[in-house]
């Protein structure tokens, strides 16, 4: 697990990933210092390469006001991001999407764009649907938005396809109900992402790898299942655009817990919310936010099905906290493995582990999900207050 390994064009000093998980550093749309002593901390405990999230391709595309958004003006604090990253070791990447249907029309001031209309639980008003100009445009924002990361000096790049995010809800049967090219079979749902997938490529060359976070089953009934997925994970394969796949599940829309499993810090979630909303969430969470119990790297039989299926590297995430998981889970021919609570826990757990070897096996990330309601204010785990890059309060 500490030896060093190829991704794309890339040479990371170990197999572990800080994963992407929204900072709620960035206020103004931009890179501030906080954000930065974030990434720096993770880099300068131990990981391979640090993940920043969640990078918008435009103001349409975030889910609210404190994303960063891969405009001009971001350069230079992306800039001086990728450099902390490197100063620690550690390479950077950035993970770019476009939040579709997840998306705060409050802040976008602009309907939330999706595959089909529908009404949004999350919105509370109807999304739009995707026209071919608006799917034109969207690529030409996630290409654009690639430069941007090329020219800040980022590593990697990881395009969303997870979580019902806007390409992902195109991949979902039931999400995606178009009867034109768009919809339908697995290969036409598939169209529009890998269309974005191929411009990114385009735009940033041989010399940045590109990856993309997939969902392996939305969670929900009638979303996508392991048996479309892995069909979608095979054409992205044969495309020949992507270095690893990191593999994923659960919907923002309907089952966020689905991935992140463990307890649903529903009244911490709602101390978040203004007092008009609070009661409505609190009697729709139950069905919208159902706790899971937790179980050690609980995405990986789903993996595994990716793993017989395909020849392309492979990201394992989800609920990796001791290090015989994720040596157990390279021997099984995963490259990479991809942590983001127990790093909030212990940004130098990767450290510990290589230098104390099992003396310290395992994270002291109870897997509570209180980090959840945290985003708001900067992203943290309630156990250690003083986390690195806080954002002010």
């Amino acid at each position: 697990m500490f030896e060093a390994v190829s991704l794309g064009p890339l040479r990371l000093r170990n197999r572990i990933v800080k994963a992407a998980t929204f900072e709620g550093r960035s206020p103004k749309r931009l890179v501030t210092d906080e954000l930065v002593a974030f990434h720096r901390e993770m880099a300068a405990g131990g990981v391979g390469m640090s993940t920043v999230a969640y990078c918008a391709v435009s103001v349409e595309g975030s889910t609210d006001g404190r994303n960063v958004v891969l405009a001009p003006e971001a350069l230079d604090g992306l800039s001086r991001l990728a450099e902390a990253i490197h100063d620690e070791g550690a390479a950077a990447a950035a993970q770019i999407g476009h939040a579709g249907p997840v998306a705060n029309p409050m802040a976008t001031k602009v309907p939330a764009l999706a595959p089909t209309a529908r009404w949004s639980p999350l919105t509370m008003r109807r999304t739009k649907a995707a026209t071919e100009d608006d799917m034109a445009r969207v690529t030409r924002d996630f290409a654009q938005g690639a430069a941007v990361l090329k020219a800040a000096g980022f590593d990697a790049l990881e395009v969303h396809l997870g979580h019902n995010y806007l390409l992902s809800a195109f991949l979902s049967p039931k999400l995606n109900t178009r009867t034109d090219g768009y919809g339908g079979s697995v290969e036409s749902r598939s169209r529009f992402p890998r269309q974005v997938l191929r411009a990114v490529r385009d735009a940033v060359g041989s010399d940045v790898a590109v990856t993309a976070k997939l969902n392996m089953a939305d969670g929900v009934r009638g979303g996508l299942w392991l048996d479309e997925s892995v069909e979608v994970a095979r054409l992205l394969e044969a495309d020949g655009c992507l270095d690893a796949l990191e593999l994923t599940g659960g919907s923002s829309l309907a089952n966020p817990m689905y991935l992140f499993r463990g307890e649903a810090p529903v009244e911490e979630l709602a101390a978040t919310m203004p007092p008009v909303m609070r009661l409505g969430f609190r009697l729709v969470a139950g069905r919208m936010m159902p706790s899971y119990p937790f179980e050690e790297a609980f995405f990986l039989p789903y993996a595994r099905q990716f793993r017989a299926a395909l020849d392309m590297p492979l990201v394992l995430l989800g609920g990796i906290t001791r290090r015989e998981t994720a040596e157990e889970a390279v021997a099984e021919g995963f490259t990479l493995v991809a942590m983001a609570r127990a790093l909030l826990r212990e940004p130098d757990l990767p450290r510990r582990w290589q230098d104390e070897g099992g003396a310290a096996v395992e994270s002291l990330c109870v897997h509570c999900n209180k980090c959840m309601p945290t985003i708001y204010r900067g992203t943290r785990c309630v156990l250690r207050p003083d986390s690195a890059g806080a954002a002010p309060r």
